[in-house]
């Protein structure tokens, strides 16, 4: 297995930010080089321990999807590699788990589709019959399919703060309605499309969180990952069934570990024993493999 990354220390080139997984510099005016580290956050929190490869996985993906799916809307790559721009002996940070991105303007949405019901909007369903204040049929099950797949949006919150959700119409303030449209017709067509494609790998996309940005002339671009274990909910086809929340390839077993030790959701988080964070490696390790074939 290989050593995991926690964080990057790039000196080459200057650090913006640090997410809850990703490291992100400056190469120059039009460029920024994302780094996907090893860190693992749940419940909005990072948690202290890393899970080896998990980067390497999650850009994996989100390669596969960027190429999939360039025909629906333009993505952030540029094709330049990210060993180029960082110094020799800073490589190996970077090798695998980094992508060199257009610089754009993030909008202030979390673009979020829901095709199943299942997590937050399960317990909205049971309260008020409703997803996202968007009414649904009486009777469903919870991870029941949706009639179709709902554009729900939230907020971005800070490391450490909790998304929340938000109207359409508080989407349509903070966009205009013309763009808020597009985001909203963009991403439910990636989401079929990908949900038509992994079904035939047998795995069900339940939900997804995109990210977009803007270029100076007001084209859309998709940003940030896409389609990962850590953005979507992944379901074994096999292993469905209505009426219960299935096992899933991401950060589910460690969220169900946290429960079961009582853990109050608030920093510091626990360190995780070294059967659970082997246990998440094979998790997201295998949806790679089922999407991909790698």
């Amino acid at each position: 297995m290989t050593e995991a990354l926690f964080q990057t220390d790039i000196k080459s080139l200057k650090l913006l930010n640090r997410g809850k997984v990703r490291d992100i510099y400056e190469v120059d005016s039009e460029k920024l080089l994302i780094v996907t580290t090893d860190r693992l956050s749940a419940f909005d929190v990072v948690l202290p321990t890393p899970i080896p490869g998990k980067g390497a996985v999650l850009t994996g993906v989100s390669n596969f999807w960027f190429d999939k799916l360039k025909h629906i809307v333009p993505n952030q790559l540029t094709g330049v590699s990210a060993e180029s721009v960082v110094a020799d002996n800073e490589k190996d940070q970077v090798a695998g788990r980094a992508l060199v991105v257009k610089k754009l303007k993030p909008l202030p949405i979390e673009a979020i589709v829901r095709g199943y019901l299942v997590g937050s909007g399960w317990k909205e369903y049971q309260k008020s019959q409703s997803v996202c204040s968007i009414a649904l049929p009486a009777g469903m099950r919870e991870a029941d399919k949706l009639p179709q797949p709902l554009f729900t949006p939230s907020t971005k919150a800070e490391v450490g703060a909790h998304d929340e959700n938000i109207s359409y119409a508080k989407a349509e303030e903070l966009l205009g309605s013309a763009l808020a449209g597009k985001v909203r017709d963009v991403c439910i067509a990636l989401y079929l499309e990908a949900a038509e494609y992994a079904a035939t790998k047998g795995i069900i996309i339940a939900d997804t969180k995109f990210e977009f940005g803007l270029d100076e002339g007001g084209e859309l671009y998709l940003i940030d990952e896409a389609l990962t274990p850590d953005s979507s909910r992944f379901w074994p086809a096999d292993q469905y069934q209505p009426g219960a929340n299935p096992p899933s390839f991401d950060k589910q077993y460690v969220r169900d570990w946290l429960e079961s030790i009582g853990w109050n959701k608030k920093p510091p988080a626990p360190e995780l024993p070294p059967e659970v964070a082997a246990k998440t490696g094979e998790k997201y390790r295998e949806a790679l493999n089922r999407l991909t074939g790698n």
